[in-house]
């Protein structure tokens, strides 16, 4: 039975191991009769460039050439997006984004634009400067922490104990900024466990718990078809005592979120087609606009669509090659043989895929969920 303090949490946390389509109802709408929507969301980088080189990094399967995004670059980027009705730019690709001399004004000038803006970051370089220009404007934060001792840190980064000192002192002072000025943001660290790393989730926990936080996030880690990172899904389920124990380590004001479906079924695809892009698109940190993060890589030619860095967005998205492609996807691509298992666009494959076979109807929301502009 869940505690008061447990149902609370449950009531305003942001979706995390599910999708938001209920909310973007008028955009599900246009695309069943055919027509081109704008993106609900695009996941992107400013930067391919990273301080950490952790284990279980996904980006080391995405490595592209590309450009440099500048500033003249991202502002055409964003006011694109605010024409086509792009509701929302999430900072969390293939790259560390802080690191990029854009960062700040980014955020800020999407803000300027109503364009809801959120980031994933390892908070190495998060600086005071940037905390305090970009807090205020972003809807949350995904600080990616592998562990919760200075040793683990650094082993599964290739840093040092100094780093994670580091990072935890940025955390808490994002902690201290955003009671000082009660900013709306949601605040979470977020561990990509391994199955061979399950000894870091209870220190994660606690160290999440003692930072401040709003949630502790644990999610799984992704792999490419050729099973390169050499993650074994089956394991997860193993793990499920050990879960349920960081789960119950929630109170007051703090939130354990286990990204459950994913990590206990996420390999295993029902569907074959893929829906999911023409709903979220994904940007690598050299520009490059792509079906998914899943496809950056040079091999992957066939399912890239431009570069922001020599296109507009906005000519990208009205392209024949755009069509053809998003065609390509919803009709002869399978993603049981083509994709590696849980691919950013997993939950909304999922219900777009019941929706159109009848199984299960996405039903438009009528109540309000926090960061609903995101999907």
């Amino acid at each position: 039975m869940q505690t008061t303090h447990q149902q609370e949490a449950l009531s305003s946390r942001p979706i995390m191991d599910g999708h938001k389509l209920p909310w973007h109802y008028d955009r599900l709408q246009a695309w069943l009769r055919g027509e081109r929507i704008a993106p609900v969301l695009v996941d992107m980088a400013l930067t391919q460039a990273c301080q950490l080189n952790c284990s279980f990094c996904y980006a080391k399967l995405q490595r592209n050439e590309g450009h440099k995004i500048t500033r003249p670059i991202i502002y055409a980027f964003l006011e694109d997006c605010a024409k086509m009705g792009v509701g929302a730019v999430s900072f969390l690709s293939d790259g560390e984004s802080t690191l990029s001399p854009v960062f700040c004004h980014t955020i800020e000038r999407a803000t300027e634009l109503g364009i809801a803006t959120a980031l994933g970051t390892n908070a190495v370089h998060y600086t005071e400067e940037m905390r305090e220009r970009t807090l205020p404007h972003l809807r949350y934060i995904r600080i990616n922490c592998p562990a919760g001792t200075p040793e683990d840190y650094a082993e599964v980064t290739g840093t040092s104990a100094k780093v994670f000192d580091r990072v935890c002192h940025n955390v808490a002072e994002m902690v201290k900024l955003k009671r000082k000025g009660e900013l709306n943001v949601h605040l979470s660290l977020q561990l990509v466990l391994m199955p061979q790393n399950s000894h870091h989730l209870i220190p994660f926990v606690v160290l999440a718990k003692e930072l401040g936080v709003d949630a502790a996030i644990i999610k799984h880690c992704a792999d490419d078809e050729n099973s390169t990172l050499g993650i074994s899904y089956a394991q997860y389920k193993d793990l499920t005592p050990l879960l349920k124990a960081a789960e119950s380590l929630a109170g007051p004001g703090f939130d354990v979120q286990v990204m459950w479906s994913k990590m206990m079924h996420g390999d295993k695809r029902t569907y074959q087609r893929c829906y999911g892009p023409p709903f979220l698109l994904q940007i690598s940190g050299s520009g490059l606009v792509a079906t998914c993060g899943d496809k950056f890589a040079p091999q992957y030619e066939r399912f890239q669509l431009g570069n922001i860095c020599t296109e507009r967005f906005y000519d990208i998205w009205q392209s024949e090659r755009y069509g053809q492609v998003m065609d390509y996807l919803a009709k002869e691509f399978n993603a049981q043989t083509e994709c590696g298992p849980l691919c950013r666009h997993h939950k909304v494959n999922e219900a777009l895929d019941n929706h159109l076979k009848g199984i299960a109807e996405v039903e438009e929301a009528t109540t309000w969920t926090p960061n609903s502009e995101f999907l």
